[in-house]
């Protein structure tokens, strides 16, 4: 696979897809900035610090950053968590081809474990256990039996791949939430927030982070973030709706 790296605004790289036709970070945020701002650290700001294991859904893959990203966060503030981290990915020869990528400084001390993960599918130490699944993210869903403390909710976006969006694809994710499980996503959407909040999920304002606003999503009705109302949304655009999979199958 020939990836042609694309510079952001945080001087890292990333990629353009030619399946959809997006890249794989904002090119204004920055590739490496995206992870860590909209899904690293607001995750690990809201997980119970008393917990001493940690299981993360990254959804999808792609070119690794918030994999790698939550590496060099646990490393830098010097956390003791035990971390499982499991990601659905369909594009196989992405994830082969990924050591030749040109990773920001920040990430190149893992550069062993991406090796790991496009030779082999996975990593593992004595703190940091990796697994891809190569196929679809929603068969993922319906055949594992993992519950998530934090999902990484990263798939491209809802114009452009929209299963991984609708209120279907929520209802399998929220079957493998806990009580208090974190989900991050760049997506503002309206018919995103309605699909999670119509599958029991609260939805949040992230922290300010310098970059632009996502969502943040719990079964949790008291994370200590600002609360979107969104019956007042529905109340003032009769007409939103969440998406739906008949509309794309």
């Amino acid at each position: 696979m020939d990836l042609k790296p694309v510079k952001t605004e945080d001087g890292s790289y990333t990629a353009y897809s030619e399946v959809f036709d997006e890249c794989y970070h904002s090119t204004r945020d920055g590739a490496l900035k995206e992870s860590l701002k909209k899904h690293v650290e607001p995750a690990f700001s809201l997980v119970d610090p008393k917990k001493e294991s940690i299981t993360i859904l990254d959804i999808c893959f792609g070119l690794g950053y918030n994999t790698l990203a939550t590496l060099y966060y646990l490393q830098k503030e010097d956390l003791a968590y035990r971390v499982e981290i499991l990601s659905p990915e369909m594009d196989e020869e992405l994830v082969r081809s990924l050591y030749r990528f040109p990773y920001p400084e920040a990430l190149k001390p893992f550069v062993h474990v991406l090796k790991s993960i496009s030779e082999e599918g996975g990593y593992e130490d004595e703190r940091v256990r990796i697994e891809l699944f190569f196929g679809d993210a929603r068969e993922f869903l319906r055949t594992t039996n993992a519950k998530f403390d934090i999902v990484y909710q990263d798939a491209f976006s809802p114009k452009k791949n929209p299963l991984l969006w609708t209120r279907e694809y929520f209802a399998q994710l929220g079957a493998h939430l806990l009580p208090k499980s974190v989900v991050t996503t760049y997506s503002s959407a309206t018919p995103v927030r309605m699909g999670m909040v119509e599958n029991g999920l609260h939805v949040y304002l992230p922290p300010s982070a310098d970059v632009r606003s996502g969502t943040i999503a719990s079964p949790s009705e008291d994370l200590p973030l600002e609360r979107i109302d969104m019956r007042l949304k529905r109340e003032r655009n009769p007409s939103a709706a969440s998406l739906s999979d008949k509309e794309f199958i």
